[in-house]
């Protein structure tokens, strides 16, 4: 039986981040060989990431990042809110994203398949909950080509990701990057659905024209007008249903006396030459999943006893 030395186990916690007694007893059942003790902690690491799977991960952060060419936006959650101050978490999504937009996986799945170190991204989320001790796990991202504008808000609860048209000469100046920040920025703060009015479906638009409709004759101040009237309000209140929901007719959050597109026509003139908005994502820190309720009193209790 090998000696196991504190300096040994040091070392050990040093290379993976474990506990000292998890690390002391890795390297006694590996008999001193920390290679052998390294593939236990991880095998260890791995049973705990199966067991912790099934907890609530509604919490950690959204991320975007664009390099010139790529733009990425990307979630990452986890069980608590403390996570996303941790480093190595962050670090994680941080190198997660820069691996979306070099190997250009389909999906999640695929993405857990992507090299990463000596390993995969499934191999590095395991190990990371391994460290940190919570239920990992990668949601969803969505990966643009071409010239991209990322924001991210207080520290990763929104993240913004727009794809612009334009010229790399237009696009290498920094008063398109200021241009870029500010239309991810009205994203963040007015939350559009479209991009533009011709966007908009068919039977959404329907539904909205129904329901207008039926708020006319609801009330008795409309209720009897004409119909060639009724026609003329509902235009009316269409386009502000467009000022509401389609970006580029929204007005700037920086200046509401000029709506999207007439600062985008502004921005081009000044830069001499064109600018379109593409498309967008806007991705909020666990939309749409339960968060985890905690007992606190029950927690304090179990650990008490």
């Amino acid at each position: 039986m090998a000696t196991i030395s504190a300096k040994d186990v040091m070392e050990l916690r040093k290379q993976t981040d474990c506990g000292m007694m998890e690390c002391k007893k890795a390297l006694t059942d590996a008999n001193g060989d920390f290679a052998k003790a390294v593939e236990l902690l991880r095998e260890k690491g791995l049973a705990t990431a199966a067991k912790k799977a099934g907890r609530v991960a509604a919490e950690g952060m959204v991320y975007a990042a664009s390099n010139g060419t790529v733009g990425v936006a990307l979630e990452v959650n986890a069980e608590t809110d403390f996570v996303a101050k941790n480093d190595k978490f962050v670090s994680f999504v941080k190198e997660v994203a820069e691996i979306i937009m070099e190997q250009n996986p389909a999906d999640v799945e695929a993405l857990l398949a992507c090299k990463m170190g000596e390993g995969t991204v499934d191999d590095g989320l395991k190990g990371l909950v391994l460290v940190i001790k919570e239920n990992i796990q990668i949601r969803r991202f969505v990966r643009y080509e071409g010239t991209c504008a990322a924001y991210i808000h207080a520290g990763g609860t929104h993240a913004v990701l727009v794809n612009f048209d334009t010229t790399a000469e237009v696009a290498a100046k920094p008063e398109f990057a200021a241009y870029g920040k500010d239309i991810a920025m009205q994203i963040a703060a007015a939350n559009p659905t479209y991009v533009r009015p011709e966007e908009v479906p068919a039977d959404v638009l329907a539904k909205e024209k129904e329901i207008l409709l039926a708020q006319m004759a609801n009330d008795p101040k409309t209720a009897n007008k004409p119909e060639a009237v009724k026609e003329k309000m509902i235009i009316g209140k269409v386009n502000k249903y467009y000022k509401e929901f389609c970006l580029v007719d929204q007005p700037f959050v920086k200046d509401d006396k000029q709506s999207v597109a007439q600062y985008t026509a502004h921005v081009a003139k000044e830069l001499g030459g064109e600018i379109a908005i593409v498309k967008f994502v806007r991705f909020e820190k666990g939309e749409g999943l339960e968060k985890r309720q905690d007992d606190f009193a029950a927690e304090v209790a179990s650990m008490a006893k």
